[in-house]
């Protein structure tokens, strides 16, 4: 089994490294390492499908300029889950196979980052910063955000064989700052200013969804518990499997407080809120869509221009 297929302290239940797509799809249904990674996302996919569908069903679209921030955020969430299970699925056909369906599942997340952050602009902001200069360049420099990490995960790939540690840290950073800059303005609302909308339900739900990104990170990072017990976890209960739990769970509330969000604080942002228009939400998604797989293509054609050795150089 080459080296980069490995994961640290899961010994057993790896597929062929040079599966069919066949052979991949198959596997859903066959008990590997990678069976609770795919379905972990493809059943959460569904219910966010259907609960993007379900908001589509009852919004008027055309004329509904205020919940188009919604739409696109419910649409983000969506994707993330679909690309991730594809990922795992079809990372087994090929070295290159692998990387390149990462370099996706990471490009994905950062939609979803923005999808976020457009949310966050439209319906979360605290009063002290709506219509601010920082509200104002918020999506912009989130877009410019979602760029840079895209890259920085992409080329963690190249490295995790030689410098594991650092293609670690390099992939959590590149994670870690967009969600903190998609953030701020809860944790404003949360921890600087927290009376300031007493009446907002929603906080209840930002909170919850912290506390899961933060068991998320953790899980992710640890690599526990299989690291503790290699061969325990393989199959059932290893860190990435927890991971995507936690990430699914993060993302039921936060969707769920930027609803609440949207609904009780809906006459206030009409009245002193400047709303994100068409044209600069389809502009931002647009561009976050076209960097993020020009970075995809840039690092996709790099496998093949690498000699493998020094790509895999340390394998065994």
């Amino acid at each position: 089994m080459p080296r980069v297929f490995h994961e640290q302290g899961i010994l057993f239940g790896y597929r062929h490294p040079q599966s069919s797509a066949i052979d991949c799809l198959l596997s859903l249904f066959q008990m590997t390492n990678e069976t609770l990674n795919i379905w972990t996302h493809l059943l959460p996919f569904w219910f966010f499908m259907w609960r993007f569908v379900t908001m589509l069903y009852v919004t008027d679209v055309q004329n509904d300029s205020y919940s188009w921030p919604l739409l696109v955020y419910m649409g983000t969430s969506c994707v993330y889950p679909f690309v991730s299970s594809c990922a795992h699925t079809f990372s087994s056909m090929s070295k290159n196979a692998r990387h390149i369906c990462y370099f996706l599942d990471y490009g994905a997340v950062n939609l979803f980052s923005l999808g976020s952050a457009i949310a966050y602009s439209a319906y979360t902001f605290p009063d002290m910063l709506v219509s601010t200069t920082f509200h104002d360049y918020y999506v912009t420099l989130a877009v410019l955000n979602t760029i840079i990490s895209t890259g920085l995960s992409c080329y963690s790939r190249f490295i995790e064989i030689q410098k594991p540690r650092l293609c670690k840290v390099l992939r959590v950073l590149a994670f870690a700052y967009p969600y903190t800059w998609d953030s701020f303005p809860v944790f404003y609302r949360l921890f600087l200013f927290p009376g300031e909308s007493p009446q907002n339900e929603a906080s209840v739900y930002h909170q919850k969804h912290i506390a899961m990104t933060l068991l998320a990170s953790f899980f992710y990072s640890a690599h526990l518990p299989e690291r503790l017990a290699p061969g325990l976890f393989d199959y059932i209960g290893h860190s990435h499997q927890l991971f995507h739990v936690c990430v699914i769970l993060a993302t039921h509330m936060q969707m769920e407080a930027i609803i609440l969000d949207k609904t009780l604080r809906k006459e206030w942002l009409l009245a002193f809120s400047r709303p994100l228009s068409l044209l600069q939400i389809t502009g931002a998604i647009l561009l976050c869509i076209i960097f993020s797989l020009s970075n995809i293509l840039y690092f996709s054609a790099a496998l093949y221009r690498i000699p493998e050795p020094e790509l895999h150089k340390k394998e065994t």
